[in-house]
């Protein structure tokens, strides 16, 4: 039997001149927005940038002349007294980072892993609400509430407290920046290590967690960054200190500390060693920026 082929024409009715009209015009009209969208987009960018620029600029003007060996080794001295700077404040700024993140960084990434790998439930939900709202609470209200819990009723000012005020502080992040992380890793890694008889718990230390080390430093690294700037929590906790000192049960100094008391004196000494001291902090930050960075682009390699 042979088979016989048809074959189908499809004609479609001319356009007309008005249809041809539109047409153009709706190809205009995009590419008129696309092009306005854009313009909008890079002018936005480029006046963030400026701004950005011109506060790094200023401070950078108006702090260098502050910048010296001494600037980093000599502690505070009064107004009128030449020389003196911010050594106190660099080692109270290290050691209460220090203890804070010994606290956050274990307890944000178990917290992190029980949420990805076992969390599920009611309380799981509460976790992360919990969670939420640290992340939204104003570094303010957690100087107030370490001050009404901690300063006031067993430590007085002292830079354990400011060291936990951090800590509430970098906790939500380091949880949340893990959390993220970890769920980028395939559901076919967990299942190939399940499959070779690994527990759960065993597949996570070594297998999961491995694979997104790098973003996990990049999570952690973050949050230092976010906790070295801030003043208000310090203010209510370690109070500040123009001495050296390396005991956290005492009052103690921090850069932010060091910056709101010099630039509150009536001192252009002492005006411009917060400059200086602002233009440090810029740099710290900067370096664990560029940490952060450098981790994540070895993340996205991997």
């Amino acid at each position: 039997m042979e088979l016989e082929q048809t074959s189908v024409t499809i004609t479609t009715a001319p356009r007309t001149g008005h249809q041809v009209s539109q047409e153009r015009y709706r190809l205009w009209f995009r590419k008129a927005f696309n092009g306005f969208m854009a313009g909008l987009l890079t002018s936005l960018m480029v006046i963030s940038v400026a701004v950005l620029l011109i506060i790094v600029l200023d401070i950078v003007e108006n702090g260098i002349g502050a910048i010296n060996l001494g600037f980093f080794i000599h502690v505070h001295k009064p107004a009128g007294v030449s020389g003196g700077g911010i050594a106190q404040a660099i080692v109270g700024t290290l050691l209460m980072l220090g203890a804070a993140s010994a606290v956050s960084v274990p307890l944000g990434i178990l917290v992190a892993v029980y949420l990805v790998e076992f969390g599920t439930g009611w309380f799981a939900s509460l976790v992360r609400f919990v969670v939420d709202l640290m992340l939204q609470l104003p570094s303010i209200v957690v100087g107030i509430f370490v001050w009404s819990l901690l300063v006031r009723q067993v430590t007085g000012f002292a830079g354990i407290a400011g060291a936990v005020s951090l800590m509430v502080i970098m906790t939500p992040i380091v949880i949340r920046s893990v959390e993220e992380i970890l769920r980028l890793v395939p559901d076919l890694i967990r299942e190939a290590g399940l499959a070779l008889g690994l527990a759960h718990w065993r597949v996570v230390i070594r297998i999961v967690i491995p694979t997104v080390r790098s973003g996990i430093i990049t999570g952690v690294i973050l949050a230092m960054a976010r906790a070295a700037g801030e003043t208000a929590p310090l203010l209510l906790t370690a109070l500040g200190n123009d001495y050296l000192s390396t005991n956290l049960s005492q009052p103690m100094a921090a850069i932010p500390l060091q910056i709101f008391n010099y630039a509150t004196q009536p001192s252009a000494d002492l005006n411009q060693k917060a400059w200086g001291a602002s233009l440090v902090l810029i740099l710290v930050v900067a370096v664990f920026s560029a940490a952060a960075r450098t981790f994540s682009g070895k993340t996205n390699h991997e």
